[in-house]
């Protein structure tokens, strides 16, 4: 099977009352620690990646390990450029084989954010690739995306139709209350999701998918493991996955997914290297690291996006 790109992918979650899962991928323990996840569950799955993962594992490597990952499964697998700063870095995605990308202008004014959007919608329609914008900014920092939290903004729901519209954008990635990082909230500050913004939203843009980012839920056993095994690290608040499962039976249907992902990995490796010191080989620490992300993302399949069986 192919790559595909996000648009059958996302009428069936939209009509199923789920979301899919677009995990960022950095190397290949992670990669294949995602898609094993996936093909346990029969899920289909979005592998996404950043201009920072880019130039950490170079392009062509990352498609290659994406175009393994397809053979050995034969899952429905989109391979998406996420938070993509300009239309040359999306162009050499789309060139470059991505069946999916990003036009993040939600840094410029409006009439901007509209221009570069449509300008890379124009492009990608062209070669069969699918687009998401983005309305409204995310705080936090991941990557290469830093907003601080006087500079974030929900997504004001009276632009959305129009913005669709004068764009063609296939899906439309707002902020309601998720932000970047494992970081997300002050000790003592509750999560809340403006379920009240996505709703107008999804009244405005009947049937059209809507994208959360920032939606990692951090799993508290992965910040004790780490402090415990030699880390400093405070107690990270993510988003609810009962909050999470809500906004995938609504109008979602791509959930984002990275500090997760990195958490997991980080800790299960600091255990390993505490229980044996004496170990050199990348492939016992990795190995380790790659199981564990298998077993998260398993449990996000189940008990977030709801799409066990539905590759």
């Amino acid at each position: 099977m192919p790559l595909v790109n996000t648009r059958e992918m996302f009428k069936k979650a939209y009509d199923g009352g789920y979301a899919i899962g677009a995990f960022n991928v950095n190397n290949m323990e992670i990669v294949q620690g995602i898609v094993e996840g996936c093909k346990e569950l029969n899920a289909p799955v979005i592998l996404q990646v950043s201009s920072s993962a880019r130039k950490y594992a170079h392009h062509a490597y990352l498609v290659k390990m994406v175009e393994a990952a397809l053979e050995e499964t034969n899952l429905p697998i989109a391979l998406h450029l996420d938070h993509g700063s300009s239309f040359e870095l999306c162009k050499d995605c789309i060139d470059g084989g991505f069946s999916s990308v990003m036009i993040d202008g939600s840094h410029l004014d409006y009439e901007e954010n509209v221009k570069v959007t449509r300008q890379v919608v124009e492009y990608a329609h062209a070669h069969d690739v699918t687009v998401e914008g983005e309305l409204g900014q995310l705080a936090g920092i991941e990557d290469a995306v830093n907003v601080s939290a006087d500079k974030a903004s929900f997504t004001d729901p009276s632009q959305v139709q129009d913005f669709v519209e004068r764009t063609g954008v296939d899906s439309l990635a707002i902020a309601i209350g998720t932000s970047h990082g494992a970081y997300k909230f002050k000790p003592g500050q509750k999560p809340q999701l403006r379920f009240d913004i996505l709703k107008e939203v999804s009244d405005r843009l009947p049937g059209y998918p809507i994208v959360l980012h920032g939606a990692s839920a951090v799993v508290h056993e992965y910040v004790e493991m780490v402090n415990k095994f030699g880390g400093q690290m405070p107690d990270a608040i993510g988003i609810p996955e009962e909050m999470l499962r809500e906004a995938a039976s609504m109008a979602v249907c791509k959930i984002n997914m990275d500090s997760d992902l990195r958490l997991a990995m980080t800790a299960v490796i600091r255990k390993h290297f505490a229980e044996h010191p004496d170990h050199f080989d990348p492939r016992q620490y990795l190995g380790d690291a790659r199981a564990a992300l298998t077993e998260l993302v398993k449990g996000k399949i189940i008990n977030v996006l709801g799409c066990a069986n539905k590759a």
